[in-house]
């Protein structure tokens, strides 16, 4: 199998173009929801990144060939540590549901561009600040705003004025679709007026929150408040849990199964194939760690053959807290477009696409948990000569980009048209890929096809994920 993967035309065949963005702008809101500014593509850690610095992702920027950050201030760590035991005092759960409601009146205020439903929980100059703030993240094109999650750390109170601590995580949709996920402490101080505790002031510390190795727990519901009309009260969820470590893996050799430096998942060959489906969960990123990139797509060619059309989701990690998500469609050896879909971590995604005559392709998105969808018609002249299910890590013109921490991805529903006929994974005889670190470590595995032919998972290893030497191949294409 991995003999499939060192293809001479692949090898000779040039880089995608790259796009050139400007250089990053720093952000002014620096206050509540900070966090939730714009991308900017930048350099993480010591790894020379893909394209130069940007303020933004403008739309139809490639997607799955970014590497973005968060610009605007220094970020903070997730937070890692258990949340306060759960608050039964009355004043102490009277704070927290003032502090939950000052976060749905804010979505609120983001959704229908009004910022005067936020006045009734703030003093008159922190509103002023929120109304700042608001339209600032307006003005960089976010379009809404959702709390996932809430945890609570210490809560005091003395005399008239009281501190709450929260982590908190947002997931915010941008106008272009992008997605952005962000977890975050932040302090709130409170104050009394005519009996009733409003904010006065929310910041986010500089340093991180100190580390127990969990995330934060949630904490027993408070008390019911009369939600702002027409918000629902926002529920908070489990957060997700950090991804295991595992025993370090031994190396193993490229020639024993079919592995790439950047692939991970299945492909068929062996047939001429005009259509491909698959269905995963867009994947929840682990917290902390090493930042990286991981693409999930489905495609057809570039198993053998130098074509390859694709289309997929991308998650970015920041290592701080921080990830990002989009959706995407390559056509080698173009660079990749994204789509405006929006994704989020645990969405449902399917995709697929179908040839339609000679060199034209349909290629459809669903958002199976939002409902939203995304159609559209490509010219493309394909070999046929592939179909691939796959969990990769992009590449650029200066190599392969670090492998986010993704945790697992489980594809569902994959299928392809061979030869005139449906077929599952089984049926195709798709092979599975191994993808390696520069040391030969696996550091994406799948799993064995499920018994109805059609699913399967691929699982993040805890192996480093070193990139390998530039080789010169394209991004899309799988490397030995």
């Amino acid at each position: 199998m991995s003999t499939i993967y060192d293809e001479p035309r692949i090898e000779q065949s040039p880089l995608a173009p790259e796009p050139e963005y400007p250089p990053p702008t720093q952000l002014r809101a620096r206050r509540r929801r900070s966090h939730r500014g714009r991308l900017v593509a930048a350099a993480v850690a010591t790894v020379l990144l893909v394209g130069a610095a940007a303020e933004s992702v403008p739309p139809g920027a490639p997607g799955h060939q970014l590497w973005t950050t968060i610009a605007g201030g220094s970020p903070v760590a997730p937070p890692a540590i258990a949340s306060a035991a759960p608050q039964v005092d009355a004043q102490l759960a009277t704070i927290q549901a003032v502090i939950q409601k000052a976060n749905a009146e804010q979505v609120q205020a983001i959704t229908a561009q009004n910022p005067s439903v936020m006045s009734d929980t703030a003093t008159p100059a922190h509103y002023q600040q929120l109304v700042q703030i608001n339209q600032n993240l307006l003005g960089q094109g976010v379009t809404s705003s959702q709390l996932t999650n809430i945890s609570w750390g210490p809560i005091t109170i003395n005399g008239s004025t009281a501190t709450a601590t929260s982590y908190e995580t947002w997931v915010t949709t941008f106008s272009d679709s992008t997605t952005m996920q962000s977890t975050d402490t932040y302090v709130y101080t409170l104050v009394q007026q005519n009996g009733s505790w409003i904010i006065q002031d929310d910041q986010q510390p500089t340093a991180p929150a100190p580390s127990t190795g969990q995330p934060p727990a949630p904490v027993a519901p408070v008390a019911p408040v009369a939600p702002v009309a027409p918000v629902a009260p926002v529920a908070p969820v489990a957060p997700v849990a950090p991804v295991a470590p595992i025993a370090p893996v031994a190396p193993v050799s490229p020639s024993a199964q079919g592995t790439s430096h950047n692939w991970s998942g299945y492909a068929a060959t062996g047939g001429s194939y005009t259509a491909v489906t698959g269905t995963w969960t867009v994947p929840q990123l682990a917290p902390t760690g090493a930042p990286g990139v991981g693409a999930t797509w489905v495609g057809i060619g570039g198993v053998t053959s130098r074509d390859l059309i694709q289309a997929g989701t991308q998650d970015v990690a920041s290592g701080t807290g921080q990830s990002q998500f989009q959706a995407w469609i390559e056509m080698l050896p173009a660079a990749s477009q994204q789509v405006p879909l929006a994704v989020a971590p645990g969405d449902s995604v399917t995709v697929s696409m179908t040839q339609q005559s000679a060199a034209i392709w349909q290629i459809a998105f669903k958002n199976n948990t939002s409902g939203q969808t995304y159609q559209t018609t490509v010219h493309y002249a394909s070999s046929l000569s592939s179909a691939e299910w796959i969990e990769e890590a992009p590449s650029g013109p200066n190599g392969i980009v670090p492998l986010d921490n993704f945790g697992s991805v489980a594809f569902s529903s994959a299928s392809a048209v061979q030869n005139g006929q449906t077929v599952d994974l089984s049926q195709a005889g798709a092979q599975s890929i191994t993808m390696l670190n520069s040391s030969s470590q696996p550091l994406a595995v799948p799993s064995g096809i499920g018994s109805d032919g059609s699913s399967f998972s691929v699982a993040r290893t805890a192996a480093p994920a070193t990139p390998p030497a530039t080789t010169g191949r394209r991004p899309g294409v799988p490397t030995n």
